[in-house]
């Protein structure tokens, strides 16, 4: 039975992993960024939102499809994805692996990239979590530290970390880091938690003192031109296994009123641009299924009860066993039915098969294709406010 899709109206009216020292100050010079992006989105009777009424009113169903889906392509050779890009109208590329390449190479490949998106440029996103998860590095992007260490600092120190990274990445091109992590790992579970505390990814064991660093780490990003992504919605913090590399992860604390969520609840009252669903199971939340396949968790407990009106990421659905219950381009239709907005997979080859399976199942289900135009408003919205789109 598809979900009932409770948020609708209220939606459309709004319209209009995945995965040290201190760092230096920027080498680069920033490019200027809007006086906050950390703010929340423009209602719907603004200039802005007319803007995206308008951009999505002309917008073909296949062309909706392409822009709810983040591909991944190698960070060492990003344009390869151009082609897919253009013809398939992808909202977004994720730069996938590791790189000690320069800022002026990835600019250059950045620039290309998001050119190729043509009138409506992709987001461009990595993972710049600092510790063990840290896309880029080398002379102009310095080792940054884990968020462990980071969360054990002062909030000032906190605060000149990200602002000087999301600096960094808003020169070259970045518009959307997947981070922060607002995961929070017990004390007595800590290392033995194979996505988080195994790496030092989360900034502390009490979900207040993470709630407080997410605060600071949000705007910190924002302001500096970077929008953030909280990571992983409801939260693998007490998790015993990775999704990435095991098909049933299963977390049977977390509750609708769970004291876990508060980093999230911290986050999004922040101003965060979007929320990353986890794709471990919640059976408190979900009996069912997997949190990024969930209407209850995504529509019911993200939307409704904590309020979240931005934009809705999975973590990869693609290579990731957890997600892997269901063929590659029902992974995207599930996501999206759910009440997701924007499905990432790190491998390129699922562009085809998500999109085409996005298209057919609006062709065949009116409701699905009132929420896939919904999902790819919430997408053309945070271009909006990442300063990627023009309306004459």
């Amino acid at each position: 039975m598809r979900p009932v899709f409770r948020l609708l109206a209220v939606s459309v009216l709004l319209l209009a992993g995945a995965c040290s020292s201190r760092a230096a100050a920027p080498a680069l010079s920033a490019p200027s960024v809007s006086p906050s992006l950390s703010a929340s989105p423009a209602p719907s009777s603004s200039p802005s939102a007319d803007c995206v009424g308008r951009i999505l009113g002309g917008m073909p169903v296949p062309e909706q499809a392409g822009q709810v889906l983040m591909i991944g392509t190698p960070v060492a050779k990003p344009r390869t994805i151009t082609g897919d890009l253009a013809r398939l109208h992808l909202g977004g590329v994720f730069l996938a692996g590791r790189s000690t390449r320069s800022a002026t190479a990835l600019r250059a490949d950045i620039s290309a990239v998001t050119r190729a998106g043509g009138t409506i440029p992709p987001l461009v996103a990595l993972d710049q979590e600092g510790g063990s998860v840290q896309t880029l590095k080398g002379d102009d992007f310095p080792v940054l530290p884990s968020a462990q260490r980071l969360g054990a600092r002062s909030a000032a120190e906190l605060r000149d970390t990200v602002s000087g990274s999301a600096r960094r990445l808003a020169a070259i091109g970045i518009t959307l880091n997947l981070a922060p992590v607002a995961d929070t790992v017990p004390a007595d579970i800590a290392e033995a938690n194979p996505p988080i505390g195994a790496f030092r990814r989360q900034y502390g064991s009490d979900p207040a003192r993470v709630a407080a660093a997410i605060r600071t780490a949000v705007p910190a990003s924002q302001d500096a031109g970077v929008l953030t992504v909280l990571k992983h919605f409801p939260g693998l913090g007490r998790v015993r296994a990775n999704t990435d590399v095991t098909a049933d992860v299963i977390d049977g604390r977390t509750s609708a009123d769970d004291p876990y969520l508060e980093p999230f609840r911290a986050g999004i009252a922040a101003g965060s641009a979007a929320v990353m669903m986890s794709s471990a199971r919640y059976p408190r939340l979900d009996q069912q299924t997997i949190a990024a396949y969930s209407e209850p968790i995504i529509t019911g407990l993200l939307r409704e009860k904590l309020g979240f009106q931005g934009l809705v990421v999975s973590d990869d659905l693609g290579a990731a066993d957890a997600a892997a219950i269901a063929p590659v381009g029902e992974r995207a239709v599930r996501f999206i039915a759910a009440g997701g907005d924007l499905a990432l997979t790190i491998r390129p080859g699922d562009a085809e098969p998500m999109a085409s399976a996005l298209v057919a199942e609006a062709a065949q289900d009116n409701d699905f294709a009132v929420r896939l135009k919904d999902a790819a408003g919430h997408v053309l919205r945070a271009k909006d406010r990442a300063g990627l789109l023009t309306c004459g």
